[in-house]
């Protein structure tokens, strides 16, 4: 009681008071004073001296000393675990067991759930051999905590390393209780094959499946026994796992692995048989690896007919999926129609086709029905010259006949439009009636008599069919047209015409009048080439004399550079079959090219600057233009007077400045 007053009575200390609480000039961060600490080494303790213990008082008095300050640590935090397997770990290098075995306990009793614990803990007891003392640590381990699988692991191997395999199974059965991973089963798995137990793995395998029912699982099962030499029981496994899957949960993976155990076993018709019923039910999307090894196994053990039947049941999946993402995709419809009329049975034929057509346009118009009724008339065709069946041909046209909205459409008579003649001419052709093709041809330029490519076709058809005046007479109605769209194209039809004939007179009747209508340059170039390819006596007489009178008709020509076109060509002939004079005299014709400066106007009509361009000066022209003799004179004066040097003075400037009066410059 008196200490309690005097310690009553005891004064506290008074806090000295700021009393200038404004901030210091210069502000010390937590940064540099950790800084300075570190360079001042202010943290760093001396090590403690060394301790030689000579006798066994002083060995107990350190003893006591060492625990009295665990004992200490773990008092002022008992949750810090590493204290508790520090102070172990020391009295174990005592060879104190039984005390690392009590701190042991002690901490257990703290914190049951730490995992390093438990494990530093058995490894003590394992490493001073202490077996029966290790396994009943290990049986509380995993009896507590029994999903950590390092426990497992530890227990099943210090069992096996003693030799107990007994004891190593039975645990492992005790760990397979709680169904735990994967690699935990395959652990028991290789444990037994390491002693070779392989019905015991068979057995471990069946639970395994059905724990774990994944087909890498399934596919690993059947390797097992494949691996072992029982191929009886790892094709009954894969036929399990195909039925264990059924339809709705197939993979590709399955069925590869499937047909590859097949192959390696030289069954290449089974191998066939699960491509096909696999490729029957998975998507096309999911069957990727599965098309790439079907096409692999056909290359290397199928002949052609098997290599071109996996491209066709791909290409069949891909339109599946294409005509089921659009069923109006008409176009679609035709390329599986077109492949399966290619390889498949009739039956399957008309199968595709009914689906094709139950798809009906979705409205009452035309641009919806162009492609549509394609689909009737190909159903009868096949059913005509593939089926061989007339009446079902008949029951399809007249199917076709009584869906199609025949009042809503046009035909020639109503609506004639060119790619319409085309069809219909196209159609006759194709069955050989000529005579309704004349007709067809005749409405078709009563409509349009400024088609030049109707025309020509016209005339093509009847020089087909040997009527060669006709194709003429075609011809010469053509160009007597007033209008026509491609003209040229119709004359140079014509003449080709003339040409197959053989016809040299009527062929240069023709260049003759069409030079009445154009003067073109290509229409004279053409006109000597024809000529000098005629091959005729004096046809390089000729063909120069057309040369020479393109060339006088071309002098007034406006455009230069059609000219100098023809000079080009027409010196390249005589370069081929002209003498040396013959040459000269066309060089002679040869332009100069000159540069000029004109004026620009800009789009309103104000000056926009001057321009550069070339032009082409021909020797006949110049000869009759004098201003073009006094400009050539200019420019070689211009040329001297820029050749002479700097310091040579002009005569006739010092003439000038020695007479009297102002100068003038015109």
């Amino acid at each position: 009681m008196a200490a309690s007053t005097a310690a009553g009575k005891q004064r506290i200390p008074k806090v000295a008071k700021v009393k200038n609480k404004a901030p210091a000039e210069v502000q010390i961060t937590a940064e540099q004073l950790l800084r300075e600490a570190k360079e001042r080494e202010l943290e760093l303790l001396p090590p403690p001296p060394q301790q030689k213990i000579t006798d066994e008082e002083e060995l107990n008095d350190y003893k006591l000393r060492k625990r009295k300050t665990f004992e200490d640590n773990i008092r002022k935090n008992r949750t810090v675990i590493s204290n508790w397997i520090k102070y172990a770990q020391w009295e174990e290098s005592l060879k104190e067991i039984q005390r690392a075995r009590s701190i042991y306990e002690r901490a257990l009793d703290v914190d049951y759930r730490n995992i390093t614990l438990w494990l530093k803990y058995a490894e003590m007891e394992m490493k001073n051999r202490q077996v029966n003392h290790a396994r009943n640590i290990w049986d509380r381990a995993i009896t507590t905590l029994p999903r950590v699988n390092q426990f497992w692991y530890k227990y099943t191997y210090m069992e096996e390393m003693l030799g107990n395999m007994a004891g190593a199974r039975q645990v492992f059965e005790r760990w397979m209780e709680w169904q735990p991973e994967e690699q935990a089963w395959h652990s028991y798995i290789n444990f037994e094959l390491r002693y070779k137990e392989v019905d015991r793995a068979r057995t471990i395998y069946e639970r395994f499946v059905l724990v774990h029912p994944d087909v890498k699982n399934w596919i690993k099962y059947a390797r097992f026994e494949e691996k072992h030499g029982y191929f009886a029981h790892a094709r009954k496994v894969y036929e399990r796992a195909v039925e264990f899957f059924g339809d709705e949960h197939m993979d590709e993976h399955l069925y590869v692995a499937f047909a590859k155990f097949e192959e390696n076993q030289k069954e290449f018709e089974r191998v066939r048989v699960i491509y096909k019923y696999a490729l029957d039910r998975i998507s096309k999307q999911e069957a990727q690896e599965l098309f790439k090894n079907y096409t692999i196994f056909e290359k290397k053990f199928g002949d052609r007919r098997g290599i071109e039947d996996i491209i066709v049941s791909k290409r069949r999946f891909q339109y599946e999926e294409e005509v089921k993402a659009n069923p109006h995709n008409y176009d679609a419809w035709f390329d599986y129609l077109r492949l399966v009329e290619s390889d498949a049975e009739a039956e399957t034929v008309r199968e595709v086709y009914e689906r094709a057509i139950a798809n009906v346009p979705p409205v009452q118009e035309k641009r919806h029905w162009k492609r549509y009724i394609y689909l009737w008339i190909n159903y009868a065709l096949y059913e005509e010259l593939e089926a061989k069946d007339p009446e079902r041909t008949r029951q399809v046209y007249q199917a076709s006949l009584e869906l199609i909205p025949h009042k809503k459409g046009t035909s020639i008579g109503k609506c004639p439009k060119n790619k319409l003649f085309k069809g219909y001419i196209e159609l006759e052709l194709q069955l050989r009636e000529f005579d309704r093709c004349r007709k067809l041809y005749e409405k078709f330029l009563e409509f349009g008599p400024e088609n030049c490519t109707s025309w020509i076709k016209f005339a093509e058809l009847e020089t087909i069919l040997g009527d060669i005046e006709r194709a003429r007479a075609i011809y010469e109605l053509a160009i007597s047209q007033p209008r026509l769209d491609m003209p040229e194209v119709l004359w140079k039809s014509y003449i080709d015409f003339e040409i197959e004939q053989e016809e040299t007179e009527r062929t240069r009747n023709l260049y003759r009048r069409l030079l009445q209508r154009t003067q073109h340059v290509k229409v004279w170039i053409s006109f000597a080439q024809f000529e000098l390819s005629s091959g005729k006596e004096g046809s390089l007489a000729k063909c120069r004399q057309i040369y020479e009178e393109a060339n006088k008709t071309m002098r007034n020509c406006e455009e230069k550079e059609e000219r100098l076109m023809l000079l080009e060509s027409w010196r390249s002939f005589e370069d081929e079959f002209g003498t040396v004079s013959d040459k000269e005299r066309v060089d002679q014709l040869m332009p100069e090219k000159v540069k000029k400066r004109r004026k620009v106007q800009a789009d309103d009509g104000s000056d926009a600057g001057w321009e550069e361009y070339y032009d082409y000066i021909f020797p006949e022209d110049a000869a009759n233009q004098p201003n073009l003799k006094l400009l050539a004179m200019a420019k070689l004066w211009k040329k001297q007077q820029q050749e002479k040097e700097p310091g040579e003075e002009d005569p006739d400037a010092d003439a000038a400045e020695q007479g009297s009066g102002p100068s003038c410059s015109c």
